[in-house]
C-alpha cells in the first residue's frame, strides 16, 4: 500500500491546518495520521470520520490560532503604546524635546522649500498630450577658431525643411522662429508684446487651446496672428477679435485664433503667434539665402512629434546622414544634431539661445547638497542628544527587556518616538516655510513664482518628507539603545567609540560645526568676490553714466530732447553695454588673408570715448557720425589688438586697413585711434581684443548719458518727460551702468546670500546643539562639581574643566573646515575665473573665531551657570 493511501482526505487536513497554532500542528497532526493509519483496518469510510471527528475535537482555546483582525488590533495597540511613551517622554524633557523641534523645524523648512520648488519645476511641459513623442531638435556648432563646440537649444530651417520634403518617420514637425518683439497696433491702441513666428502644424503638436478659430489652418497663410487671451483682451477687450486686421511692423495682419493663456509651467512663453509662412515670404523676397541655410541655426528652433510607439533613434540617425553630407568640403564650421525630449528642457542642460529661461540641473544639484548638509546638521543634533541621553535611557531598556520586549520592539519605540518630533517639527517647519518662501523667490527663482505655490498633494510629500527625517534622524539612537543588553544597564551606554577613540557624538559635534564655519567662510568669500567685481578697474568709467534703452526709437530725436536738460552732460550711442555680459563678435583679417582674430566688437559713436573716459594712445575718434545709410569706414582697436598684428607702436596702426570678414565679402575699414586695453566682457573670462565700430544709427541700442546731479528722482521725471515727448507708447527703461555691472555678478550676489542663509541656519541648529550637549553634560556632572566646589575649585577653574572638551571639538572642527574650505574655492568654484580675489586672512580666520566664540559663550553661559550652584543642595542627600 502507497503512502499517500494511507494519508486522510486533504480536505480535512487543511480545516486542521487552518485553525491550529504553527508551534501546535507538527505534533498534533502527526499523532492523528498515526491514529487514521491504525483505524484503516475498520475500513476507510470509517476512518475518515474517526479522523474528522478529532479534527473537531481539537479545535480549542489553546490549539486556535489568534485572527488577523485581533494581530492587527495588538498592531495598532502596540503603537498606541508606543505613542503614549512617547509623549510623556517628551513632556518630562522639555528642553532637549524643544531644541529636537526647533533645530528639525529650521532645517525642515529648508527641505519643504525644495519639495515644492523641484515638484513645480518638475511639472514643466507636462500639460502636453503627446509629452512623451515631442522632440526638439539642438545644434551642436563647432567653429575652426574655438577648442570646444557651443551646444544652442536653436537650429537651423534647413534641417526642418529637409525633414519635412524627405524624411517620413515622423508625424508632425514645425519650425519657431522667435526674436518677434513688436508693437501690435489696431485704430489708436497700441502695445508691445513678444511672440514667435510658427509653422502651421503647432497647434497639432503642443496642447495649446484655441477658443476661437480653426487651429489646422490659423498659422497656415502669411500674415496671419493668433492671439493669446490676454493679449486679446488688452487690444478688443470683449470682443471676438478673429477676423480683425493689426499692424505689426507697418505690416497688415489678420487675426486667425484667440488661444488660451500659456500655462506657467511651460518651457515657452509667448503673447501672440505669427504664421512662419510669413518671415518665409519675407526672406524670399529680400532674394536672401542665409534665411534658408544650414549654417543658420542662431534663431529658429524645430519640434518632431514622433508616431506612437517609434523611438527616436531612427530619427537620430537620420540627422547623423544629414549631418555628415552637410558638413563635407565645410572647413570653418561643423554642425551636428541631437534630440531631445520636451520633458528634458526644464529642468535641463545649460544651452545658448534658449526660448525661454531654463533652471539647469548644476544649479538643483547644488540647492540639493546644501538642503541635505542642513538637514544632515539637525539629525545629528538629535542623534548626538539622544546617544547622550542613552545613560538615563538604558535603564528604560533595561526594564523593557526584562519584562520581555524584543529588540525590535525597543528600536521600533525610539523610531516611532523621532517620528513624533519630526512630525510636530513639520507644523513648525511650515510656518517658517511660509515666511521664507518670498525670500527664496527673489533669491534664486528665474521662472513664475506661482510654482512655489502651496498644493494639496504637496501635504503628502511633507508628510512623507517628515517620516523620512524622523527615521533618518533616529536610526542610530534606535539602534544603540536597542542592542543594550538588561545585565549592563548600569554601565555608560553614551561611550561607543568612533575614529581612533573620538565618542560618535564628539564626531558629530564637530562635523557640525565644520559645516557652519564653512559656510560662514563660503559667504565671507563670495561677498569678497562680489566686491571686488564691482570696485575692479574696468579701464574705463562707469560712474554717473545712465543707460537708455532706445526701443529701437530715432536716437538723433530722442538726443535733441534730453540736450534740454541741464543735468545730462554728455550723450553717446553704443550697440551694447560692456563688462555688463553682452558680446558680439567678428573675424578680423589685417595683412595674411589665412590670419583671421576672433574680436570683440562694440558699435559707438564719435562721442563715446569722451563719456567712458578711454585712454587714448594715439589718433582720434571717430572724425565724423554716420548718416542712415552710410557705411563703417572707421574703426578704433584696443591695444590687445595692436599687438595681435604686430603693430610696432600705436601709432604705427593709424591709417592701417582691417578687413572685417563678413559672410558678403570681406569690407575694409580705417584704424583712426588706438586705445588701451579695457574689460570688454566679465571679468570671469580671459580679455580678447576688442574693435569699435563706427556705428549707425540702426545699429546702435543705448543711449550713454554722463549725468551731474544731487536730485536723481527729479532727474528721473525730467527724462521720462523727454522720454515721452519721443515715443508716448513704450515705458522709459534706464539703468545706471554700475547697476548693470552688478547684474552681470548676480551669481556672486546669490552665491552670497544662499551661504549666508544656511550658514545662519547651520550656525543656528549647531548652537542649539551644542547648548544641549552642555545641559546634559553639566546635568551629568553636577555632584563632580559640587565636591570640587568644596575641595576649593575655584569658579573660573570649573568651566575650564567642563569646557575643555568642547572646545577641542571646536578648534577640531576649524581645523577641518579651513582647508577643506579653501580648496573647494581655490581649486572649484574660483578655479576657472580669471580675476578673482586671493583667499586669505580676511576671508578665512574671522568667521572661524566668530564661530568659536559663538560657541564658547554657548558653553560658558550653561557651565558658569552649573559652578555656581550651591554645593550643598547637590550633596545634603550623600
Amino acid at each position: 500500500m502507497s503512502k499517500s493511501s494511507q494519508d486522510p482526505p486533504k480536505w480535512m487536513n487543511r480545516i486542521l491546518e487552518f485553525y491550529c497554532k504553527p508551534h501546535l500542528l507538527e505534533d498534533l497532526q502527526g499523532d492523528l495520521h498515526e491514529y487514521y493509519a491504525q483505524n484503516l483496518s475498520k475500513g476507510r469510510f470509517k476512518a475518515n470520520l474517526i479522523f474528522l471527528l478529532d479534527v473537531m475535537k481539537f479545535f480549542r482555546p489553546y490549539t486556535v490560532k489568534q485572527p488577523k483582525i485581533f494581530v492587527r488590533m495588538t498592531f495598532f495597540n502596540l503603537f498606541g503604546t508606543y505613542f503614549k511613551t512617547s509623549l510623556r517622554n517628551l513632556k518630562r524633557h522639555k528642553l532637549f524635546s524643544t531644541i529636537n523641534v526647533v533645530s528639525l523645524a529650521i532645517s525642515m523648512s529648508v527641505g519643504i522649500l525644495m519639495i515644492t520648488y523641484l515638484s513645480g519645476l518638475l511639472g514643466y511641459d507636462h500639460f502636453h498630450d503627446k509629452k512623451d513623442r515631442i522632440y526638439r531638435i539642438l545644434t551642436h556648432y563647432q567653429s575652426v577658431t574655438s577648442d570646444s563646440p557651443t551646444d544652442l537649444a536653436s537650429t537651423s530651417v534647413y534641417i526642418g525643411q529637409k525633414l519635412q520634403e524627405e524624411y517620413q518617420g515622423i508625424e508632425e514637425l514645425v519650425i519657431l522662429r522667435r526674436g518677434l518683439d513688436e508693437d501690435l497696433t489696431i485704430g489708436d491702441k497700441t502695445i508691445s508684446a513678444y511672440g514667435f513666428y510658427a509653422s502651421e502644424s503647432f497647434f497639432e503638436i503642443f496642447s495649446f487651446r484655441l477658443k476661437d478659430g480653426a487651429s489646422a489652418t490659423a498659422l497656415e497663410n502669411p500674415y496671419s496672428l493668433v492671439l493669446t487671451e490676454n493679449t486679446a483682451e488688452k487690444l478688443f477687450q470683449d470682443k471676438n477679435p478673429v477676423g480683425e486686421i493689426l499692424v505689426l511692423d507697418d505690416k497688415n495682419y489678420t487675426v486667425t485664433g484667440v488661444m488660451e493663456n500659456i500655462p506657467e509651467a511651460s518651457h515657452m512663453q509667448f503673447e501672440f503667434l505669427a504664421s512662419f509662412s510669413t518671415a518665409v515670404q519675407e526672406e524670399r523676397a529680400k532674394e536672401s539665402t542665409y534665411f534658408f541655410e544650414w549654417n543658420n541655426v542662431w534663431m529658429n528652433h524645430v519640434y518632431v512629434l514622433l508616431p506612437e510607439g517609434q523611438s527616436s533613434d531612427a530619427l537620430q540617425n537620420q540627422l547623423d546622414r544629414i549631418a555628415a553630407t552637410e558638413n563635407a568640403g565645410r572647413e570653418r564650421y561643423t554642425i551636428t544634431m541631437e534630440l531631445e525630449n520636451i520633458l528634458a528642457i526644464n529642468p535641463g542642460r545649460d544651452l545658448s539661445n534658449q526660448i525661454s529661461s531654463v533652471v539647469s540641473w548644476d544649479v538643483i544639484y547644488q540647492l540639493l547638497a546644501l538642503t541635505i548638509i542642513v538637514l544632515l546638521s539637525a539629525c545629528f543634533n538629535y542623534t548626538n542628544l539622544s546617544i547622550a541621553r542613552s545613560l538615563r535611557r538604558s535603564k528604560e531598556v533595561g526594564v523593557r527587556k526584562v519584562v520581555g520586549a524584543s529588540r525590535n520592539q525597543v528600536f521600533l519605540q525610539f523610531i516611532f518616538e523621532a517620528v513624533i518630533i519630526a512630525l510636530i517639527a513639520l507644523f513648525v517647519a511650515f510656518g517658517l516655510f511660509l515666511i521664507i518662501k518670498p525670500e527664496f523667490i527673489n533669491l534664486i527663482m528665474e521662472g513664475p513664482s506661482t510654482l512655489m505655490q502651496f498644493q494639496w498633494l504637496h501635504l503628502i510629500y511633507f508628510l512623507a518628507f517628515a517620516i523620512f527625517i524622523g527615521v533618518i534622524a533616529g536610526f542610530l539612537p534606535s539602534l544603540f539603545l536597542s542592542k543594550l543588553k538588561a545585565i549592563s544597564i548600569f554601565k555608560d551606554a553614551s561611550q561607543v567609540k568612533f575614529l581612533k577613540g573620538m565618542s560618535l557624538r564628539r564626531a558629530l559635534i564637530i562635523c557640525q560645526f565644520s559645516l557652519s564655519m564653512a559656510f560662514i567662510m563660503g559667504a565671507t568669500i563670495a561677498y569678497r568676490q562680489f566686491n571686488y567685481a564691482l570696485n575692479f578697474d574696468l579701464g574705463f568709467t562707469t560712474e554717473n553714466i545712465l543707460n537708455v534703452d532706445l526701443k529701437g526709437n530715432d536716437s538723433e530725436l530722442l538726443i535733441n530732447e534730453l540736450r534740454k536738460i541741464p543735468e545730462v552732460t554728455k550723450i553717446s550711442r553704443s550697440a551694447l553695454i560692456p563688462s555688463a555680459g553682452s558680446v558680439y563678435s567678428e573675424e578680423v583679417k589685417y595683412k595674411d588673408p589665412l590670419d583671421s582674430a576672433v574680436v570683440y566688437i562694440n558699435h559707438v559713436d564719435s562721442a563715446y570715448l569722451g563719456v567712458h573716459n578711454f585712454k587714448l594712445l594715439a589718433g582720434t575718434t571717430f572724425p565724423y557720425d554716420l548718416k542712415k545709410d552710410e557705411d563703417t569706414k572707421f574703426v578704433i582697436i584696443d591695444e590687445r589688438l595692436r599687438e595681435r598684428f604686430a603693430f610696432e607702436s600705436p601709432q604705427s596702426a593709424i591709417g592701417e586697413s582691417l578687413r572685417i570678414n563678413r559672410r558678403s565679402g570681406d569690407f575694409k575699414v580705417e584704424i583712426v585711434g588706438v586705445i588701451d586695453s579695457y574689460q570688454y566682457t566679465t571679468i570671469q573670462s580671459i580679455p580678447e581684443p576688442t574693435l569699435l565700430f563706427q556705428g549707425k544709427q540702426k545699429s546702435t541700442y543705448y543711449l550713454n548719458l554722463a549725468i551731474r546731479t544731487e536730485n536723481i528722482g527729479e532727474l528721473m521725471d525730467k527724462l521720462e518727460a523727454a522720454w515721452s515727448k519721443v515715443d508716448p507708447i513704450h515705458p522709459f527703461e534706464a539703468t545706471f551702468f554700475d547697476e548693470s555691472i552688478a547684474s552681470a555678478y548676480g551669481e556672486y550676489k546669490v552665491m552670497f546670500r544662499i551661504f549666508t542663509f544656511l550658514a545662519f541656519l547651520a550656525v543656528s541648529i549647531a548652537s542649539m546643539g551644542l547648548l544641549g550637549m552642555a545641559v546634559f553634560t553639566t546635568e551629568t556632572r553636577m555632584k563632580e562639581i559640587s565636591v570640587r566646589k568644596v575641595m576649593g575649585a575655584s569658579e573660573s577653574n570649573l568651566v575650564y574643566l567642563l569646557s575643555r572638551s568642547f572646545m577641542f571639538m571646536l578648534l577640531t572642527a576649524a581645523l577641518i573646515a579651513v582647508p577643506a574650505t579653501y580648496a573647494l574655492f581655490e581649486q572649484v568654484i574660483l578655479d576657472d575665473y580669471v580675476n578673482r580675489i586671493s583667499i586669505g586672512f580676511l576671508e578665512i580666520v574671522p568667521g572661524t573665531l566668530g564661530i568659536i566664540l559663538l560657541g564658547l559663550l554657548t558653553i560658558s553661559w550653561q557651565t558658569r551657570k552649573a559652578a555656581r550652584t550651591n554645593p550643598a543642595e547637590m550633596l545634603r542627600n550623600d
